[in-house]
This record gives C-alpha cells, sequence and structure tokens, in this order.
C-alpha cells in the first residue's frame, strides 16, 4: 500500500450532515419528544380549564394571576433547579419533577371533583405545577446534549420548540372543548394522565453512570458559581441580554392576541383560536426549516432575521382587520418566535462546559421567561392607555431595535469552539497534611517575560484573568518585580483546597490554548515555578512566639500546572 492510500485509509470518514429530523434517530430522544409532546398537551389541556375556572369562581384580577402562578416559579427556582441538575443525576432531577406536578394534579383534580376548590386553592396548586415545571426544566434542556450528538444539537432544541408550540397550537381548543362537555376537573385530571407516558420513558433511561472524584458542591456555592460563570462569560452575557430584550418585545404579540381577535379582526373565541392556530402552524414552520438555515447562516443573522421579520409582521397585526391578513402575520411571528428563541437557546448550550450547563440554561430561561413576563405586563398597561394599535406599532419598533443592537451585541459563533474538559491536571503531593476544607489558599506562579513580549504576555493575561475569575478564582493580581523587571508574578486565592482542585478540573480545551500562549512567552529555567500556600492567622498578643500549626505552610512545585 502506498503511503498516500495509508493516509487515506487513516483519515476517519467524516460524518453525516445534520438534518432537520436527524435528532429522531436517537432512540432516547424520539421516545422523550413523543412523551414531552402528550405531557405538553396536558398542560395547555390544563391552563385552559384553570383559567376557565377562575372566571367562575373568582374575580378579574384572579384571572390575570393563574398565568402568574404558573411563570412565577420559572423565574424564582430557574437557578436553584439548574444548581440541582448540575451536581446530581439529570434524569433524577426530571423523574421527581414530573412526580411531583403528577401529584399535584391528581390532587388537584380530587379537590375539583369534591367541589372543595376555591380561587386560593386553584391558585396554590397552579404554582406547585409551575414549581414542578421550573425543576423540570432546567435538566430537560440540559439533558439533550446527552441524548443527541452534538451535530444535531440544534435541531433537537428546535424540535423540541416545534413540540410544543404544536401542542400550544391544538391544546387549548382541545381544552375549551374537554372543559365545555366535562368541565375543568376533566381538564386537571387529563393533565394527570399525560405526565405518565414521560415519566415511563425517563424511568426506563439508563444513562452513563459518572464517578464523581470530588464531592457535590452545596446548592447556594453551585449557584454562585453559576452566577459567576455566566457574568464572566462575554459569549453567553450576550445572549441573555439579546433574549431578554427580544422577550419583551415578542411578548406583545401573544398577550394581546385575544383583544387583536376581538378589537381588530372583530371575532370571538374562533377567532382566537385561528390566529392562535395560524402562530403555531409558523412555529412549526420555524422548527422544521431551522436546521437548513444553520447550515448556511450564522447564529447573528437568523436572530436579526428573525427580528426583522417579527416586527414587520406585528406592525401588520397592528393595521390589520382581515383575518386572513392577520393569520398569515401571525405565521411569520411564529416561526421568528421559534428561530430566535432556539437560537438563543443553541447558542448557551454552546458557550458552556457540561458542568455548568443546567446553570447557564437556567439563566437563560430566568432572562427569557423574566423579559416576557415583564412585557405582558406592561404592554397591558399600553394597550388600556394608548390602545392597541399603538402599542403593537411601539413592540414593532422594539423588535426592529433589536436588530440595530445586533451590531453592538452580536450573538458569538460556536463552530470550532471544544468546551470539553482538559482533564489533566493532577492534584499535587503536598509536604504538610490539610484536609479538602482547609484554607484559604494562596497560589502564586512566576513567569520570566522578555521586555519585547510584554505586551503579548499583558493581553494573553487579561484571557487568564478572565477564565481564573470565571471558574472560581478570587482576588486575581498580576504583579512585577521591581527588581527584576522580567519577573511577573500571577497571584490568586480560592476558599478552600477542594475548590482550588475543583477550579483546575473546569479547564476547558478552548482554555488551555491560553495557558499554552502564556507558558509559550515564558522565558525561565523550566516551567514556570509555582507556590501553593495556605493562610494561617497570626497572634496579635505574641508576634514572635508561633506553634507548629501557625507557622506559614508552603508548597513550591515547578513541574505542575497551576
Amino acid at each position: 500500500m502506498t503511503d498516500a492510500k495509508a493516509n487515506a485509509a487513516a483519515v476517519p470518514p467524516p460524518e453525516p450532515a445534520a438534518t432537520t429530523l436527524g435528532p429522531f434517530q436517537s432512540p432516547v430522544f424520539r421516545a422523550v419528544w413523543f412523551a414531552s409532546l402528550a405531557s405538553n398537551f396536558g398542560g395547555l389541556i390544563q391552563s385552559v380549564g384553570a383559567s376557565w375556572m377562575m372566571t367562575r369562581i373568582g374575580t378579574v384580577e384572579m384571572v390575570a394571576l393563574v398565568q402568574a402562578s404558573v411563570t412565577l416559579p420559572l423565574m424564582l427556582l430557574s437557578l436553584p433547579a439548574g444548581a440541582l441538575a448540575d451536581n446530581v443525576d439529570r434524569r433524577i432531577v426530571m423523574l421527581w419533577a414530573q412526580g411531583f406536578m403528577l401529584t399535584a394534579s391528581l390532587a388537584l383534580s380530587v379537590v375539583a371533583w369534591l367541589g372543595l376548590i376555591t380561587p386560593w386553592v386553584l391558585l396554590a396548586f397552579t404554582f406547585l405545577i409551575g414549581c414542578g415545571a421550573a425543576l423540570n426544566g432546567p435538566a430537560w434542556q440540559a439533558s439533550v446534549g446527552e441524548m443527541v450528538p452534538r451535530r444535531d444539537l440544534a435541531g433537537a432544541v428546535a424540535l423540541n420548540s416545534m413540540g410544543f408550540n404544536l401542542a400550544r397550537s391544538v391544546g387549548p381548543a382541545v381544552g375549551g372543548a374537554i372543559v365545555a362537555a366535562a368541565g375543568a376537573a376533566a381538564a386537571f385530571s387529563v393533565n394527570a394522565v399525560s405526565y405518565v407516558a414521560l415519566i415511563t420513558v425517563l424511568w426506563r433511561w439508563r444513562t452513563p453512570t459518572v464517578r464523581r472524584a470530588l464531592p457535590r458542591e452545596g446548592l447556594r456555592v453551585a449557584m454562585g458559581a453559576g452566577l459567576r460563570y455566566v457574568a464572566m462569560s462575554g459569549r453567553i452575557g450576550s445572549v441573555l441580554v439579546r433574549a431578554v430584550l427580544f422577550g419583551f418585545a415578542a411578548s406583545a404579540v401573544q398577550a394581546l392576541m385575544p383583544l387583536v381577535a376581538r378589537d381588530l379582526v372583530g371575532g370571538g373565541p374562533l377567532t382566537y383560536g385561528l390566529l392562535l392556530g395560524a402562530f403555531g402552524v409558523g412555529a412549526v414552520g420555524g422548527a422544521l426549516a431551522s436546521t437548513r438555515l444553520r447550515s448556511r447562516l450564522s447564529n447573528e443573522t437568523i436572530t436579526r432575521w428573525s427580528c426583522a421579520s417579527f416586527g414587520l409582521a406585528t406592525l401588520v397585526i397592528a393595521f390589520s382587520t382581515a383575518l386572513p391578513v392577520s393569520m398569515a402575520a401571525l405565521a411569520v411571528t411564529g416561526a421568528g418566535w421559534v428561530l430566535a428563541l432556539s437560537t438563543f437557546n443553541v447558542t448557551v448550550q454552546m458557550s458552556a462546559p457540561r458542568w455548568v450547563m443546567a446553570r447557564a440554561l437556567a439563566l437563560y430561561q430566568v432572562a427569557a421567561f423574566g423579559g416576557m413576563a415583564f412585557g405582558s405586563w406592561l404592554w397591558g398597561i399600553g394597550a388600556g392607555m394608548e390602545g392597541l394599535t399603538a402599542t403593537l406599532a411601539v413592540a414593532a419598533g422594539l423588535q426592529l431595535l433589536c436588530v440595530l443592537i445586533g451590531l453592538l451585541l452580536p450573538l458569538p459563533a460556536t463552530t470550532g469552539l471544544n468546551l470539553d474538559l482538559v482533564n489533566r491536571w493532577t492534584e499535587p503531593d503536598l509536604a504538610v497534611s490539610i484536609q479538602p476544607r482547609s484554607g484559604p489558599i494562596v497560589v502564586t506562579i512566576e513567569y520570566v517575560i522578555d521586555e519585547a513580549d510584554i505586551d503579548e504576555f499583558l493581553a494573553a493575561m487579561a484571557d487568564r484573568r478572565r477564565i481564573r475569575r470565571r471558574d472560581g478564582a478570587r482576588h486575581w493580581t498580576l504583579m512585577r518585580d521591581l527588581a527584576d523587571p522580567r519577573l511577573w508574578v500571577e497571584r490568586y486565592h480560592t476558599p478552600t483546597w477542594i475548590d482550588y482542585v475543583r477550579h483546575n478540573q473546569r479547564m476547558t480545551q478552548a482554555d488551555i490554548a491560553v495557558t499554552d500562549h502564556v507558558r509559550a512567552l515564558h522565558r525561565g529555567d523550566g516551567p514556570p515555578r509555582i507556590h501553593r500556600m495556605i493562610e494561617r492567622p497570626t497572634r496579635p498578643a505574641h508576634p514572635h512566639h508561633f506553634t507548629p500549626q501557625e507557622l506559614p505552610e508552603a508548597v513550591t512545585d515547578p513541574h505542575r500546572a497551576a
């Protein structure tokens, strides 16, 4: 065999291209998707039943609180739920969440059948169901990457959006029919049954067992780590800002759609159902087109076109009095809705490593739902004060403004970014016996840098500082020796030894390029010299007397990476 043939044989065949329905080739994703579709149908049927029942037993303010009782937990509990999902088996988290919602739905059904329901009881149960949804959301979204190959991740997220919008297109109408025929209690019972399929699929799904070398983070510490990672990651930060703005502007269409049906188009419940259906059909179309669009366009381009088309379609809705025209415009907004939100979701998933994935998605969920919740409230006030047409026109203008904001905060590209963990750091041998919770730990690293390389070194250390702080380091500083100008010292703290170990094990393949760049600029004999020290307090009353336990402790190792 010639060398050319041998080399050709050694090259692995290229991965098949992503397709719209490619994620369905994964049996787990396929089963979970269909079970989730049934659960989404049940949830929307339950929502119709709760809203209708509240119109009979409560005030107008209470009717508005039904939707708030479902969305409020998503804003309050998403981050704790994300922290839990990153530290516990996500399948187990989803099982507990689904079981909790099943129990709450069954209890609501029983109370409703017995005629014991009151407005506050109904709100309490819908709030509990919302808490279950908040617990389930981050674990479910973060698990998508475990169900399908990376090339199919964007398509899987779009298919999930499509499934929800399929349910939203038909679910309210089915719910209305059930409530009309058998009452709200029947709708609650249907929702309870809808959880069974998903619980069964999750119970049968066997995820790979991951052995943890380190103990789990406490909930408060894990939440802080998630907030810190997102705050120090410019890639994710730009997504959150764009999601808030888009959700705020886009929420006007859905919040005011009943008024569009009644006041602009001049119809009734059937007209409202047709408008909802048009939005859902557009959303399904956007999901089906998303894979092809992502293969040709960047994330930012898709988002800009989504915002622009959403804004122009909203403007048409604001001035249209013809049902077919309004339905066509709503189909465009539905497609823009799915394309924008799925692009945000995929960008977050592609910009965060697995150890913090659920927390990053949870914060994205808080941003998106927060923008939608605040927007829905504000657009309702605006419609009452300034009129429906003027309010929708303002919302359309904000969507067009979102296109311009993309020039200042463009979404990052996700191709070629490797966030797999490096796993090449090993815990050093210590001369001093310490416990995992011993600390604070102070680390210094000495570099010898030539004068000609200082500008390049400082630029690389700026990235180094961001990575250090993002992964848990505190009090990061860079110092230059006044006696030896070539000597530079990097210094940072971690609260405990186990935090130091965890900090080093979070380095990704993308991060290691910065580390290798810094080391390439080092001109000393051997690798940069590293000192790992533990702080110890002194006794002011006896400044010159120390016990062995109080002496400053240091570990020096020039051969291990910090």
